[in-house]
């Protein structure tokens, strides 16, 4: 099939693969693409080997199959000054070749073949959407660059239609682990059950929503969805009077802790930036159990104590105020904590009658009309690769009704893992579309990313909590930023799954594709296509209402094919 013309990616070599290089004067976008015909299908396309966004487009029903064809370097003319820098580095890549085992080289040249089969009529969840953080450090970053055409560019690449097409974002109340400092509102006085100094926007905040308000603008995302979180109350509140370690909120302060969610969205939107939902505390168990891993800002919960603030303070404040609408989320830590979190039922049979006993026990147990307040639970996608699919599945099983989503995730975070980025790698997004792919399968209904940006260190993190991210920025100049292949990666799911698309039935012949597939308000199908193999796949796509068509993938590849 024939490409359509597109800004592309301005792809250089980085210690781990390839990057896109943006800068004031120039960054790659792609505009969503439109289709002429009802046969026509579109397909956008990133590879291991350098395509990013590449967009083709062909015709179901076509006799021949549409092939893909992957990224080649250019052939770079040899000069008198780099003749021999040419022959010896071809002798070295013809020894290395020589010598290294079969799996380190290139893949074999067989085409595995699979058929997709897709059911628009068997429809699961809507998807409220996708989006990233607006951190500290992401703030500290783009002041640092003075440009503002470079802001504009990473504001655009994230959130613009011919960028990913995020629509949600999740910001702190107050500090977190990814600022230079940590931090709260009404800091002093303390004792202040009033909050009286909490009657503006921090300094830090207000340079913040500057800056999201102009991604608003320049990007013409609608309806920005702000999820909100806090890490810690003011030490002044808490049971060790320290940011972090072994604390809980004091129980004289309940109230005041929910006045202080309630006048946080007060300030914000009153600054012009609505608040969607929020959260009941970022990471709960990191003040009760993790003390001696957790170096940063956190407050301890218990599943017991914070039905009881949540049915007695923050539920009946926010819902009895202007703002009875906001989306409510709680957990928003590991999936290992989800279930018992919510509820743990403990079964013990009465064997004399017959008679099976249950004890609900957990959040459900001490306040049971606690969780009615609730409208979602948020998840954080670390250990998952440990802790599997079947605490999703109980959760689920105990809050059919209750909204899912990831709202963080990032790599760099195990003990086994290097704690800062690995510019260029594609096995590491890798890892994202695979994350991806099992939670959507799973009926998660969204998707909110860690820090949008990060520096070549992965902070600045006040306690060195360094960690990977989409897209990495250049601090030795501050005139440009490179988008990692983990951005497109998530992309392929962002940019051409709207809110309220709706998952649809899609059951592969075999393990050589991953993939899930949408249903989109305009009628159109969105599907993702994973090709994790070494050797190229032919996908045949077999659409109960569409009718057929062949495509061929690269190896180490992932797209999203657009269809009427």
């Amino acid at each position: 099939g024939g490409k359509t013309a597109s800004t592309p990616c301005k792809l250089q070599d980085a210690q781990y693969g390839k990057v896109c290089v943006c800068t004031a004067d120039y960054c790659d976008y792609l505009e969503n693409p439109t289709l002429s015909q009802d046969s026509e299908f579109a397909l956008i396309s990133s590879t291991q080997e350098g395509l990013r966004f590449e967009l083709s487009k062909g015709n179901f029903g076509a006799k021949d199959k549409h092939v893909v064809e992957d990224y080649t370097e250019p052939v770079v003319a040899a000069t008198n000054d780099g003749s021999n820098a040419t022959f010896f580095s071809r002798l070295l890549d013809e020894t290395l070749a020589a010598v290294l085992p079969q799996s380190e080289k290139a893949a074999p040249s067989t085409t595995r073949s699979v058929t997709l089969r897709l059911d628009r009529s068997k429809k699961f969840q809507r998807i409220e959407g996708f989006g990233g953080s607006f951190t500290g450090a992401v703030s500290y970053l783009l002041e640092n660059y003075e440009a503002q055409a470079i802001q504009d560019h990473l504001y655009k690449s994230f959130y613009a239609t011919d960028g990913l097409g995020f629509n949600l974002m999740r910001v702190a109340m107050g500090g977190c682990d990814f600022d230079l400092e940590a931090w709260a509102y009404n800091e002093l006085p303390v004792n202040d059950t009033k909050l009286t100094n909490m009657t503006k926007l921090d300094d830090r905040d207000v340079i913040r929503v500057e800056q999201i308000k102009r991604l608003r603008e320049i990007s013409g995302v609608e309806n920005l969805k702000i999820k909100g979180a806090a890490w810690s109350a003011p030490k002044w509140m808490k049971t060790n009077n320290k940011w972090t370690g072994f604390g809980q909120l004091k129980r004289e302060y309940y109230q005041t802790w929910a006045d202080y969610h309630l006048k946080w969205v007060e300030l914000m939107e009153s600054n012009g930036l609505p608040i969607w939902a929020i959260s009941t505390g970022n990471e709960p168990m990191n003040g009760i159990f993790f003390m001696p891993f957790v170096k940063f800002m956190s407050m301890g919960w218990t599943p017991p104590s914070q039905a009881i603030w949540l049915d007695d303070n923050l539920g009946p404040t926010m819902r009895n105020s202007k703002y009875k609408d906001i989306v409510l989320f709680s957990n928003d830590d590991q999936r290992y904590t989800s279930p018992f979190w919510f509820k743990w039922v403990r079964k013990h049979i009465d064997y004399s009658n017959d008679i099976t006993h249950s004890t609900s026990l957990q959040m459900n147990r001490t306040r049971p009309n606690s969780l009615d307040y609730l409208d979602g639970v948020s998840l954080h996608w670390y250990w998952d690769e440990i802790f599997g699919s079947s605490f999703v599945d109980k959760t689920s099983e105990y809050l059919p009704d209750k909204l899912q989503i990831i709202s963080e995730s990032c790599i760099g975070d195990k003990p086994w893992q290097q704690a800062k980025p690995h510019i260029g790698s594609w096995y590491r997004a890798e890892k994202y579309a695979r994350s991806y792919l099992s939670h959507l399968k799973d009926g998660f209904h969204a998707w909110i990313d860690w820090n949008i940006i990060l520096d070549e260190a992965g902070g600045p993190n006040y306690v060195n909590n360094t960690v990977d991210a989409p897209v990495i920025a250049n601090t030795t100049t501050y005139t440009e930023f490179y988008k990692q292949p983990m951005f497109y990666i998530i992309g392929h799911f962002s940019k051409l799954v709207p809110e309220g698309s709706f998952r649809i039935e899609a059951i592969p012949s075999n393990v050589n594709l991953d993939t899930v597939a949408f249903l989109r308000p305009d009628n159109k199908i969105a599907a993702v296509l994973f090709n994790s193999g070494r050797a190229a796949l032919d996908i045949i796509v077999v659409d109960t209402q569409r009718g057929n068509v062949t495509v061929n993938v690269p190896a180490k590849s992932i797209h999203t094919i657009l269809y009427n």
